[in-house]
Formats: C-alpha cells, sequence, structure tokens
C-alpha cells in the first residue's frame, strides 16, 4: 500500500426530499436540528454511512452494523481475537505493534481511529484518524412535517398502535472535512484509501434506504475535493471550507433549481467536482 501524499479538504452537498436524514432517538425521532431551527445530520451518522459504503465495496470493517455483519463476530472483542497479530502484540505489552496491527487489518480504523478499552488495570490503546468529519447542517432552517401512522409492533396481539412519522419537505445539507497528512503516516492511511472515501461519500446513499429515508429522497449532489500541493496544506481547512458559497433563489425552495452555487478560489489549490449519484 503506498503513502499518503497531500492534505485534502472536501465539501459534500446533500439533497433532501421527504425524508428523514438523521432521527433524533431522543426526541421522539424527529430529524435533528439545531437551536435556531436548521437541520443537522450527525457527525457519527455519516461516518456509519461511510462504513457501509466501504463495507459495501470490499473492505474491512472494524465497526460493522449488527445486521451488516459478515465475518460472523458477534463482539468488537471477538473481531480483535481473530487478529493474530494483535493478540500476539497483546500478549507482549506492545501497544504500538497493537495499533499498528488494528490500523493494517481494518479500513476505518486508519481512516477514522478507534480507542480499544481492555478490562482490569491494562491501559487502553488509541487511535487517532487522519480522516475528521463534522456535522452536516442544512443551507436554511428546516421544513419538518409530522404525520399520525399506525404501527403494528406487537407480536403478542393483532392491535394496532398509533405512532407518529417524521420527514423534512426539501432542504440542502453541506458536510465538511479533511485528512491529515501527519496522523495519515501514523495510521499508514494511504492515497488508494482516500479515493475509497471520496467514493464513499459519492455513493452515500446507495443501500442505506428505509422507512424513514425511502429510495430517492437522499441524494449527494455534489461532492467537492481539495489536494493541496504538500503535505501541510497551502491554506487552512477552514478558509478552505469558506470557498463553497450557496444560496437560495426563492423564499421556499423545492428543487436543487432554487440554488444559486457560487464557488470562490485559492491561488495554488485545484478543485475536483464530482457528481454524486
Amino acid at each position: 500500500m503506498g503513502a499518503f501524499t497531500n492534505k485534502i479538504d472536501f465539501e459534500v452537498v446533500i439533497m433532501v426530499n421527504h425524508g428523514n436524514p438523521n432521527g433524533d432517538p431522543l426526541n421522539g425521532n424527529r430529524p435533528r436540528e439545531d437551536f435556531d431551527g436548521f437541520g443537522e445530520i450527525s457527525d457519527v451518522c455519516l461516518k456509519r454511512k461511510i462504513r457501509n459504503r466501504l463495507q459495501d465495496m470490499g473492505e474491512k470493517i472494524f465497526i460493522q452494523s449488527e445486521e451488516r455483519c459478515d465475518d460472523g463476530c458477534k463482539s468488537l472483542a471477538d473481531r480483535t481475537k481473530t487478529n493474530d497479530e494483535m493478540q500476539k502484540a497483546l500478549k507482549a505489552k506492545d501497544n504500538e505493534a497493537y495499533a499498528k496491527a488494528a490500523c493494517k487489518t481494518w479500513i476505518d480504523v486508519r481512516a477514522f481511529g478507534q480507542v480499544f478499552a481492555f478490562k482490569g488495570n491494562s491501559v487502553s490503546v488509541g487511535v487517532r484518524g487522519p480522516v475528521t468529519i463534522q456535522s452536516a447542517f442544512s443551507v436554511d432552517p428546516i421544513d419538518i412535517e409530522s404525520i399520525q401512522i399506525t404501527k403494528s409492533v406487537n407480536s403478542e396481539t393483532s392491535h394496532d398502535t398509533m405512532g407518529m412519522k417524521h420527514r423534512v419537505n426539501f432542504a440542502l445539507y453541506t458536510v465538511k472535512g479533511s485528512i491529515n497528512h501527519q496522523l495519515a503516516e501514523k495510521t499508514g492511511f494511504s492515497d488508494e484509501d482516500a479515493e475509497k472515501i471520496k467514493e464513499a461519500l459519492r455513493t452515500l446513499f446507495e443501500n442505506d434506504a428505509s422507512s424513514a429515508r425511502p429510495d430517492g429522497s437522499m441524494e449527494v449532489v455534489k461532492v467537492y475535493w481539495w489536494k493541496h500541493n504538500c503535505p501541510m496544506g497551502q491554506y487552512s481547512s477552514a478558509k478552505v471550507h469558506r470557498l463553497l458559497k450557496i444560496e437560495k433563489k426563492t423564499e421556499f425552495p423545492k428543487s436543487i433549481d432554487d440554488y444559486e452555487f457560487t464557488l470562490n478560489s485559492l491561488p495554488g489549490l485545484e478543485v475536483e467536482i464530482i457528481e454524486g449519484i
């Protein structure tokens, strides 16, 4: 596997149309929103979707969803026990070798990092990943529609119960992230891995449909991918993430055509624009 050459910043534009992008379990599964009414998709939710896509692409994933488990392991502890290099390093109390073996095996560990905690007085092994992703926020305050539904969830009786279903009528969300060169060197994250992350972002909602997110209700519109010309980067991520401006043309947008995209530039920094699916 090759090395990771230069810092990368990226931004993803997501369209939501009559779907629930990330329900809040502490608020009746209503779409998440901040105190100003802007929609939010947590970074944890986004990383889960990226892991799922990488797994669909044939990559080995450490943090797997229960319904997507493909290696027969019933827990994270069981998964670590299948790695002979990690078990050897654990017996030798070599934390560095333990972390290196984990990064070598699972792409999500070398991308996002992981904490391996042990029982007793053993010191936990921490891995800092180079790929950081912020929570996604909507361009405008979101309009949430709630409808009453009947649910057949009781297997003991035939009686239905009443419930609520919530969805965002239409909104654009943006996701911002970065890939750090220094941390990539430590975990073994490579340029090839970066390309896999890019493809996972482009196809983020493939095989992600549910009753809350029917097929077609979630779409990646564009991925903006800035690769710097030096390992540490020419500019800060904050400066790069301010380059894209999205403004609505009408008071109540109902489609992507109701928004205007303006992409500014910084001297010497090229951007790759990828259409989502």
